[in-house]
């Protein structure tokens, strides 16, 4: 199987897995002109699967080093079977939440609240799960980030005003908090079920990065029968819908929703690939970066804080600001 062999490759799949990360929600955008974020996220961890599989026979199968898909799967324990279906069945609680905060409140404000709060929490998780990297430079970079997500949530309380939009904004920004705190504690299962000192000689019962990603997108699709349900029938937002509605979309509607998925697991096996060489919390943390990514899209893309006053601009500019710093520093807490 393919491994990274260096802290440097590992830093670059890192900032693959930030763009991935950080860009996925660009689908849900374009199929929520004319689809619910419902159906549009059954295609979406649809694409999760079918991308593990693909990269499970293919990546985690050739070369010489490590064990196969196939090999290690079988054997394979059920402590790590299970912790990696059970981080799969945490980020899917978390991910419909912030799909749901993205429909409401957009990507430059769900994904800076949300996945940034999962980063802070996900960063010192993952840190004492299994340290690695000097500690100083990894909290002063999350207490920078901590400053761009409070920076973001102001330029939106500035951007919206009264009525209305006052009380979707709150709620909007209310699921993103809640998604950010189940988010930040999924990574942490999919790790424990890999042996992060030894990706070519993994310890006995313990995952390679692929079949780990494999195992856990079918913790993501178990869970979606339960999860997506719940939502169809409880939205956030609309009028409940039926399944019903799923089969009426076209194949590009759907396909955008795979691709969304695709996109996303990409960055997942990235991230999992680069964590033996950058540690977990590194690697999660320089993933998690995806809330500057995402706040861009939003902000220069999709113009969602178009006609805010000046202040939004000047906090905005704070935010990637201190982001920025923040990744430096999570960056060099590795080298």
């Amino acid at each position: 199987m393919f491994i990274v062999q260096n802290y440097s490759l590992a830093v670059l799949f890192c900032v693959v897995t930030m763009l991935c990360w950080g860009s996925w929600g660009n689908t849900q955008k374009l199929a929520s002109k004319t689809w619910r974020y419902e159906f549009f996220y059954w295609d979406y961890v649809l694409g999760i699967v079918l991308f593990s599989l693909l990269s499970a026979f293919t990546l985690g199968s050739f070369g010489a080093e490590g064990r196969s898909f196939i090999a290690d799967l079988a054997q394979a324990d059920l402590s790590s079977l299970g912790s990696a279906f059970l981080g799969g069945i945490v980020f899917n609680a978390a991910n419909i939440l912030l799909a749901s905060a993205i429909a409401i409140c957009g990507l430059s404000v769900a994904f800076p609240v949300g996945i940034g709060l999962a980063l802070v929490l996900g960063v010192l998780v993952n840190y004492f799960g299994a340290a690695k990297g000097e500690p100083a430079y990894i909290f002063t970079g999350v207490a920078l980030i901590t400053i761009a997500i409070i920076l973001n949530g102001l330029a939106y309380k500035k951007a919206v005003t009264g009525g209305q939009n006052a009380r979707v904004s709150g709620k909007g920004i209310a699921i993103s908090i809640a998604a950010g705190v189940i988010m930040a504690f999924f990574y942490r299962f999919v790790a424990a079920s890999l042996d992060l000192e030894n990706f070519a000689l993994p310890a006995a019962g313990k995952l390679t990065p692929y079949t780990a990603v494999f195992i856990f997108s079918l913790g993501v699709l178990a869970s979606n029968f339960i999860f997506n349900t719940l939502a169809m029938k409880h939205p956030v937002q609309g009028e409940p819908v039926s399944i019903s509605g799923y089969f009426k979309g076209n194949a590009r509607t759907h396909l955008v929703g795979i691709l969304g998925g695709v996109i996303w697991c990409i960055g997942q096996s990235f991230s999992m690939i680069a964590s033996e060489k950058a540690g977990a919390a590194i690697s999660y943390g320089l993933g998690q970066g995806a809330t500057l990514i995402s706040a861009l899209w939003g902000i220069f893309i999709w113009k969602e804080f178009k006609g805010a006053p000046k202040e939004s601009a000047y906090l905005n500019l704070g935010m990637f600001i201190f982001f920025i710093i923040g990744l430096a520093f999570l960056i060099y807490a590795g080298a």
